[in-house]
């Protein structure tokens, strides 16, 4: 025993730097033991994607048709995979370990500010987005002159505990503050399995409600290409896809889900993964919603259930549509809010330990943010409009122009002459398709 022990520390001495590497490989294999799960990954980017974006696809389908709604969703996916590899590709290769660090590498300062600037309007706009929806659900809204109530003001009439400024101050404190207050990504990967599941609960009962209307004859013929005679025109068809690219884009969370993983590696499948489990969602929302509602489909499907039923298992339905909808975004809310606040907090305190280890930053950023957050909410609930024009603008460049940016710089010299022209075409096509949605949304709307 004693003759083995000399000999370990004679090794030790004979060869330090392979003592070293040894004690290196236990360190790595212990933090890979501790690292976030695989499938806490594709739980939390799953999330992200299956936001509120959800509600808007049955009317996309409406605009484009069955079968071009399908050919456009799986084009957005593809186009966000690639994308997604070349952010993960120049990750690996470079020395930062977030989006703005990796962008800074290349482009430097401006570029790092750049997509700090991106990330809080587009993040920051979903939030007070889902605060409003939330509480349009819950306590009602009113749109052209028409009252809708909410589910608090149905099971218990008005009140003043149920109004909007009460409750989401009731749920901001008791629900989303506890959520938010969480330090590590993978620790939302419950509430993220939790909000995935009522996104399958949401897709499940509007196709049992098509499937049944469709038996009794109630449903309209679903168109399977765009009606270009009657209702819609060429330009139409590109205001459809900000709302997708706005669904599939999960690229914020791209770094810190990658960088909680046990296998940093593991990310390429997890992503792929959420995105398979979205386009089937998406699908099936767009297709069951449309069946079921026809032309009659809203720009927010809510909408559709907001409405008396003939009967009181009808009522119900309705309600718990609506309900677990709003509960689903209460679970998004936190993985959008983690990635937000990781932001501004690099953005303002750039030589500052991480956030995570400075639990003044961390409490100070996350009481100002939710605070914020409930206030733009309740003062202006019609600011949902701005945002969606702005975050569609800034998601692009999320999900598209930076990537291909990356590509395009080639500051580690990776990229090959493939990766150039895809890079080439993925601009192309997001500014392109940007601008012509954006005029086309801004005509409509000073048409109207």
């Amino acid at each position: 025993m004693v003759k083995q022990e000399n000999s370990d520390e004679a090794e030790a001495v004979a060869h330090p730097l392979l003592q070293d590497l040894k004690s290196l490989e236990g360190q790595n294999s212990s933090s890979s033991e501790k690292g976030a799960s695989f499938s806490g990954a594709v739980f939390n980017i799953s999330t992200t994607m299956i936001g509120a974006g959800i509600m808007s696809i049955p009317a996309t389908i409406k605009v484009l048709g069955i079968v071009p709604g399908f050919i456009l969703i799986l084009l957005v996916a593809l186009v966000v995979e690639v994308t997604v590899e070349f952010l993960l590709r120049y990750t690996n290769s470079g020395e930062s370990s977030t989006y703005a660090g990796m962008v800074g590498e290349s482009f430097g300062p401006w570029g790092s500010i750049a997509v700090q600037i991106c990330v809080i309007i587009t993040n920051l706009g979903c939030l007070i987005i889902y605060f409003i929806i939330i509480g349009d659900v819950l306590c009602g809204s009113q749109s052209g002159g028409t009252l809708h109530f909410g589910i608090l003001q149905e099971w218990f009439g008005i009140h003043w505990w149920n109004s909007r400024a009460y409750a989401l101050l009731f749920i901001a404190l008791f629900v989303m503050l506890p959520l938010v207050l969480s330090r590590r990504v993978d620790s939302l990967r419950h509430t993220s399995a939790v909000s995935i599941l009522l996104a399958v609960v949401f897709v499940v009962i509007c196709s049992a409600m098509a499937i049944y209307a469709l038996c009794k004859g109630k449903t309209q013929k679903p168109r399977l290409f765009p009606d270009f005679a009657h209702q819609v025109s060429v330009f139409d068809l590109f205001t459809t896809i900000p709302i997708l690219v706005t669904g599939f884009g999960f690229h914020v969370n791209v770094h810190p889900i990658r960088a909680e993983l046990g296998k940093p590696s593991d990310m390429r499948s997890a992503a792929r993964i959420s995105l398979v489990i979205s386009i089937i969602i998406y699908f099936s929302i767009g297709f069951f919603g449309y069946l079921l509602f026809g032309d009659s489909v809203m720009d927010d499907i809510l909408v559709n259930f907001d409405q008396s039923s003939d009967s009181t298992i009808g009522q119900i339905i309705n309600d718990i549509v609506r309900l677990s909808y709003a509960v689903h975004l209460l679970f998004v809310f936190p993985i959008m809010n983690f990635s937000l606040r990781a932001n501004i907090d690099e953005l303002l305190f750039p030589n500052k330990p991480i956030l995570a280890q400075s639990t003044s930053r961390f409490l100070s950023l996350t009481f100002v943010l939710l605070s914020f957050t409930y206030i733009v909410a309740i003062a202006i609930p019609s600011i949902w409009y701005f945002f969606q024009f702005m975050g569609s603008t800034t998601i692009v460049c999320l999900s598209f122009i930076f990537p291909a940016a990356l590509i395009l710089r080639d500051g580690h010299g990776i990229s090959t002459r493939r990766d150039k022209i895809i890079a080439i075409l993925v601009i192309i096509l997001a500014v392109v398709t940007s601008s012509i949605a954006m005029s086309t949304t801004l005509y409509n709307s000073a048409q109207s």
